[in-house]
């Protein structure tokens, strides 16, 4: 077999291979919009979206998921505004000032807390955050607060590994170039580096949003799943991917449909997501 029978072999076990994730995000997208959409149909796009009740075993059952919507979206905004900001500083901290000898403790610790199962999480959540929200905030504990505290938490390591590995491809003439105009070393990091990779922050944060958003048995064991509106961070709410979990082992016939198009609304939130990153990177790119 010559080289060039080797080179198009390989090229078209390449193509196969990505081929193959392409098809299966395909029939997943097939599978989840087919399953959903009888629900969508008898309920109503509007009335399912929209709709404030969630009582699919009483006698006029209700199917309404915006609840979920804004449970969802309250925990995940708290995890972003927690874990964001402490990401970002750690990556800092640990690619531009952090000794040698502490790096090589801090930077496997970081990375230790992305294998670290979500259950432990919820049994961490359960235990320490819980109690340390309903003494000092009030409540019972179980809430939109302690919920966003575990989850900025767990989100740490996708944003702090991402973000330190953008500010170290930045080429060392940046900090150099500022640092000898007369710059020093806090203000060469964080108006010249940090911007340059901020690309790549970027990308961080947006995998974080999509780890929070689609969380589910920590968030299920410290929220309260309790399928309500409410803004007050204290009261326990229920996600949409909880719902899920919680009901789909007993579900039948509209009720299953149902939990199967927020499972489809659940993955077009996360397209949304990806979609406006790839937009925002374009014109960060753009704009070099």
């Amino acid at each position: 077999m010559n080289n060039q029978t080797k080179e198009k072999l390989a090229r078209n076990i390449f193509f196969a291979f990505a081929l193959s994730s392409i098809l299966a995000v395909v029939l997943i997208s097939v599978f989840i919009f087919a399953g959903g959409m009888p629900a969508l149909k008898e309920i109503g796009v509007a009335e399912f979206v929209f709709g404030t009740k969630w009582k699919p075993t009483a006698a006029t059952p209700y199917y309404g998921v915006a609840s979920m919507i804004v449970g969802s979206l309250l925990i995940t905004v708290g995890a972003v505004i927690i874990g964001v900001p402490v990401g970002i500083f750690s990556a800092v901290f640990l690619s531009s000032f952090c000794p040698g000898r502490l790096h090589r403790v801090i930077n496997p610790a970081v990375n230790l807390l992305a294998g670290i199962p979500s259950v432990i999480y919820g049994f961490f959540g359960i235990i320490i955050i819980v109690p340390f929200v309903r003494n000092v905030f009030g409540g019972n504990g179980n809430s939109i607060l302690a919920a966003s505290i575990l989850l900025g938490i767990m989100i740490l390591p996708t944003i702090v590994s991402v973000s330190q590995s953008a500010i170290r491809a930045v080429p060392a003439a940046y900090y150099e170039g500022a640092v000898a105009l007369g710059a020093t070393k806090e203000q060469a990091v964080f108006k010249v580096v940090l911007p340059a990779a901020k690309s790549g922050v970027l990308a961080g944060v947006i995998l974080g949003i999509g780890r929070s958003i689609g969380e589910t048995m920590a968030v299920q064991m410290v929220a309260g799943n309790q399928p309500r509106i409410t803004f007050d961070m204290t009261k326990g709410i229920r996600t949409m991917t909880t719902n899920i979990v919680l009901e789909m082992a007993e579900a039948a016939d509209l009720h299953r449909s149902a939990l199967i198009a927020t499972g489809a609304l659940l993955f077009l939130f996360i397209l949304i997501i990806n979609s406006m990153f790839f937009v925002l990177k374009r014109r960060m790119n753009s704009e070099r």
